[in-house]
C-alpha cells in the first residue's frame, strides 16, 4: 500500500484545524488526528471506483478463459476433429505465456497508468476469444489459446496491485476476496450464457460452441473501451477523489505500513526483492491451490454431464455451486479482515476441500447425488483458502515496486498449478479421474504446508524485530534506509 507520497496532512494543511490547536492535539510528527468519519468516506469513495469496475473486467477476463470448458460439452472437440488429449494441450499452451508474461506486465504498469494498459491488453484479449470462435481447425484453437494467456498474463496482477496500493493491510482481504468473487461468479454466470448461446447453434451456421466464443469475445471488446473511462488510477493521481481526500487517503495508507517503502528499483532493492523467501513459499501456497480452481473452472461441466445428466442441465446444475462459493469466499474475508488473521482460514478451506475430493476419489462406492455434493466441497474450500494466499503475501510486501513484482510472481509462477490442472484429468480415465482427483488433493496439502512454513516463519523474524535483532539496519544509508520495503526493522508481519 506504500506509494509515492505526496506531503503530508499536516495540522494546518488538509484537514480543517481547530479554531484553537494545542502540541496536545498533535500526534505523530505534528499530525492532526484523522476525523473516522472523514476518513470512513474516503475509504467508501474508494471502494465505489475501485472496486466495481476491475471486478466486471475480471468476470469478463475469467469468463473468455474458462469458456472453453462449456464448449468443449456444446460440440468443440467434434467439430474440430480433436482427439485424445488435445483438449488437455489446449488448455496447456495458455499458461506458458501467462506464466511469463506476468512479471514484465506488473512493471510496465508501475511505468503506465492503469487505465490505459489494463483497458488495452482486455481489448486485445477479447479480440483472440471471437477468434477463437472463428477457427476452423484444431490448430487456430492453440493459437489463439496461446494469444489469450499473452494478453490476460498481466490482468489479476495487475488489480491486486492497484487494489492493494488503495486500501491498508487488514481491509485488503474483504477488498481482494470482492474481486475474487467476480471470477467465483463468472463460473455460474459462464454456466448460464453458455446455456443461453447453445440455443443459437445453426444460426449463420455456426454451432452453439461458436457462439459462446464470438459473443463473450465481442462483449469484452466493448467493455475494455469503455473500462479506459472508469478504471482508476494510482492513488497519488486520482481523479475521483480531491486534493483533501487524497491527502487522506496518502497518510492512511503511510501510516499503517509505517517506513516501509521502496520507491526505487535500484541494484539493491532488486536483489532484495528476488531473495525475499516469502516470495516463493508464498507462490507456493497460491500453486497447491490454484490447481484446484483451475481444475473446477476447467472440468465441473463435463464432470457434472458424466453424472449421467445431459450437457444443458450440467451447466444449469454448475450455477448453484458457484453462488454458494461467493457466499462463502465473502464471510470469510469479512473474518479475517475482522479477526487479522489469514492462516487458520487457509486451512479450513484445505480441510473442506480435501472431503471433496475424497469422496470423488471413492465415487464408484457413492451415489449421484454425494458425488455432486463433493464438487460444492470442492469449489467452496478452494475459494476460501485462494485469495487468502493473495491478500496474505501482499501485507508481508512494503513498498511499491516489492508489492509489484511480488503480486505477479505470485501469480506468475503459482498459475503452474494451472498447467498441471490441463494434464492431470486424462481423458481415458473419464469418468473417475484417479489421476486428477489424487494430484489435486496432494497439492491442496502441498498448499497447507507451505502456509504453515510461511506463518512459522513471519513469527520468527517478528520476534527478531522485537528483540532488536534488525536494529542494526538503521545505521545504513538514509537512501537505502529509505528504501528497505518490509526489511525495515519496524514492519511487523502479519498472520
Amino acid at each position: 500500500m506504500d506509494v509515492m507520497y505526496e506531503k503530508p496532512v499536516l495540522a494546518e494543511d488538509g484537514i480543517a484545524p481547530k479554531a484553537s490547536v494545542s502540541t496536545d492535539d498533535l500526534g505523530p510528527k505534528g499530525l492532526l488526528p484523522m476525523d473516522p468519519e472523514t476518513e470512513k468516506k474516503v475509504v467508501w469513495k474508494c471502494d465505489l471506483h475501485v472496486m466495481p469496475m476491475i471486478s466486471l473486467l475480471y468476470m469478463l477476463a475469467f469468463v473468455d478463459r474458462i469458456n472453453i470448458g462449456n464448449a468443449r460439452i456444446q460440440g468443440l472437440e467434434k467439430d474440430l476433429n480433436m482427439k485424445g488429449n488435445n483438449y488437455n494441450i489446449a488448455l496447456f499452451v495458455f499458461f506458458i505465456p501467462y506464466i511469463l508474461f506476468e512479471v514484465p506486465s506488473n512493471i510496465i504498469l508501475r511505468k503506465v497508468t492503469p487505465s490505459t494498459w489494463l483497458s488495452f491488453i482486455m481489448f486485445c484479449w477479447g479480440i483472440v476469444t471471437t477468434c477463437m470462435g472463428l477457427t476452423k481447425s484444431y490448430a487456430g484453437l492453440v493459437v489463439c489459446r496461446f494469444l489469450l494467456g499473452f494478453f490476460e498474463a498481466g490482468f489479476v496482477p495487475g488489480c491486486i496491485y492497484l487494489i492493494s496500493m488503495y486500501y491498508k493491510r487488514y481491509e485488503l482481504q474483504w477488498r481482494v476476496n470482492l474481486f475474487f468473487c467476480a471470477s467465483i461468479l463468472s463460473g455460474a454466470f459462464g454456466g448460464l450464457l453458455a446455456y443461453a448461446l447453445a440455443n443459437m447453434s445453426g444460426i449463420g451456421g455456426y454451432g452453439g460452441w461458436r457462439w459462446i466464443f464470438i459473443i463473450e469475445g465481442l462483449v469484452t471488446v466493448v467493455v475494455a473501451c469503455l473500462a479506459k473511462f472508469f478504471v482508476v488510477d494510482w492513488p497519488e493521481t486520482s481523479k475521483f477523489l480531491n486534493h483533501d481526500e487524497r491527502e487522506i487517503l496518502l497518510r492512511r495508507l503511510r501510516e499503517d505500513v509505517a517506513e516501509a517503502r521502496m520507491d526505487l528499483l535500484d541494484k539493491k532493492a532488486t536483489r532484495r526483492v528476488f531473495s525475499d523467501w516469502k516470495i516463493y513459499v508464498g507462490t507456493i501456497m497460491y500453486f497447491g491451490v490454484v490447481n484446484t480452481g483451475y481444475s473446477t473452472s476447467f472440468f465441473t461441466p463435463t464432470i457434472l454431464q458424466q453424472l449421467g445428466w445431459t450437457a444443458i442441465r450440467a451447466q444449469v446444475y454448475s450455477i448453484p455451486i458457484y453462488i454458494t462459493s461467493a457466499v462463502i469466499t465473502l464471510f470469510t474475508a469479512f473474518c479475517t479482515d475482522r479477526l487479522r488473521h489469514r492462516y487458520t482460514f487457509t486451512i479450513i478451506g484445505v480441510c473442506i476441500a480435501t472431503i471433496g475430493y475424497a469422496i470423488l476419489l471413492a465415487q464408484k462406492t457413492v451415489p449421484v447425488g454425494a458425488r455432486y455434493m463433493a464438487v460444492y466441497f470442492i469449489t467452496v474450500g478452494g475459494y476460501i483458502t485462494q485469495p487468502v494466499t493473495l491478500a496474505w503475501l501482499s501485507n508481508t510486501m512494503g513498498g511499491h515496486y516489492k508489492r509489484s513484482i511480488s503480486s505477479a510472481l505470485q501469480i506468475g509462477l503459482g498459475n503452474c498449478g494451472g498447467i498441471v490442472a490441463s494434464n492431470i484429468y486424462i481423458t481415458t480415465q473419464a469418468p473417475t479421474y484417479p489421476v486428477g482427483f489424487g494430484v489435486s488433493l496432494g497439492l491442496l496439502w502441498l498448499c497447507a504446508a507451505a502456509c504453515t512454513v510461511f506463518v512459522i516463519g513471519l513469527r520468527m523474524e517478528n520476534k527478531k524485530r522485537d528483540r532488536g535483532e534488525r536494529d542494526d539496519r538503521y545505521a545504513l544509508p538514509k537512501e537505502e534506509l529509505e528504501n528497505l520495503g518490509d526489511d525495515h526493522p519496524s514492519f511487523r508481519y502479519g498472520y
